[in-house]
């Protein structure tokens, strides 16, 4: 059965407009889940507001939100008063700059959705759009009110259809220097820069995400399995080992090269290290 549409409006660019829907690009529905079950009974349970001084139960009359002022100092907000604050949803994308996907630092990158004609009517106008961003190699921004926020996002052709991955705000991504110091560069040998460029042209390939496998879940499925079985659950295996830091990085490079250039590589044994490089790794 085909997801439930997350959004539907239209999309507008100048004076072609279609309609739309948006779904969701990922699922977390195959995920393990669980239940909290009263051991005693077998029932599960669930959750309620208590208050948290006196410890009685919350009436759902007397659930209010409330805005943190100061210690222990909260600003009561309705319902209401929230509604009233909401982005006018104009149910209307609309294409109103486009950039090249690449000058969009992945760091602003959200959620993706997909992006597809609502109905047979639209299905010419969308695609127009579609070829047109394909052709410039072009992606459009527009914005979009998804569960009462705003939200800028980043149109793009895929496929058959459009990805449309909602933006990060500015204000909300962390700048790099917050983190890592810019600081003077060390100097590196080129030699050792070598060896490492090396090693990543026998392993490079074509990105391929059926190869990753979520070992946890996996975990998980067998542990539910052999306790569905009446069998002892698999035993943990003992952690690996955690590295050490690389006291002599050149030698290290050297014993990741062992095995040969066999996929892609030019087979030949590295370059012997002039005596002023040999010195500075010893």
């Amino acid at each position: 059965m085909a997801p439930r549409p997350a959004w539907r409006g239209y999309l507008k660019l100048s004076l072609v407009t279609c309609a739309v829907e948006l779904s969701n690009a990922t699922t977390q529905s195959e995920k393990v889940s669980f239940r909290v079950i009263n051991r005693k009974t077998g029932n599960t349970v669930k959750r309620q507001y208590v208050d948290a001084e006196s410890g009685k139960r919350l009436a759902d009359k007397d659930e209010v939100k409330g805005y943190e002022t100061g210690t222990d100092e909260y600003l009561l907000i309705e319902e209401e008063d929230i509604e009233a604050v909401q982005i006018e949803a104009s149910h209307t994308l609309s294409l109103d700059g486009f950039v090249g996907k690449g000058d969009i630092d992945q760091i602003y990158l959200d959620t993706p959705y997909y992006l597809a004609p609502a109905d047979k009517v639209s299905e010419e106008a969308f695609s127009v759009i579609r070829e047109a961003l394909t052709k410039k190699k072009m992606a459009g921004l527009a914005r979009i009110v998804l569960y009462r926020r705003e939200r800028p996002v980043v149109i793009e052709p895929f496929g058959a259809g459009m990805l449309l991955t909602t933006l990060r705000y500015g204000s909300t991504v962390r700048h790099v220097g917050d983190v890592l110091e810019e600081g003077k560069k060390p100097e590196l040998d080129e030699e050792m820069i070598e060896l490492a460029e090396r090693f990543i042209e026998r392993h490079k390939g074509k990105f391929d995400p059926s190869t990753f496998e979520d070992r946890y879940e996996t975990a998980l499925l067998e542990l539910i399995k052999s306790k569905k079985a009446g069998r002892k659950p698999p035993k943990a295996k003992p952690a690996a080992p955690k590295p050490s830091n690389v006291v002599n990085l050149f030698d290290a490079l050297k014993k990741s090269l062992a095995g040969g250039d066999d996929n892609g590589g030019d087979g030949k044994a590295p370059a012997k290290r002039t005596a002023s490089a040999k010195g500075k790794h010893k």
